[in-house]
């Protein structure tokens, strides 16, 4: 189990969490102006690295806060968090 580290609760162990995955992109300004592959692109495909990336986790069963992290995803390795 992972221990996250909640800047305003504390290390809180990760069932308290839900994960919405990695960090992405702005979201197209207007959507209607990009191509259908574009909008799949960024609707769809996750880059699924092996290493160090960004993620979205919901502190849903403690301060409901939303938090940006740092994971590595070889070693399970967490960065401090940031409010999102």
């Amino acid at each position: 189990m992972l221990l996250i580290p909640c800047p305003w609760c504390g290390p809180r162990p990760e069932g308290e969490f839900v994960c919405a995955g990695e960090v992405l992109p702005p979201r197209p300004a207007d959507p209607n102006a990009v191509s259908d592959a574009e909008w799949v692109d960024y609707v769809v495909m996750r880059r699924n690295v092996r290493g160090v990336h960004d993620e979205r986790w919901w502190h849903v069963r403690g301060c409901g806060s939303w938090l940006t992290l740092r994971r590595d995803t070889v070693t399970h390795r967490i960065e401090p968090a940031e409010d999102a």
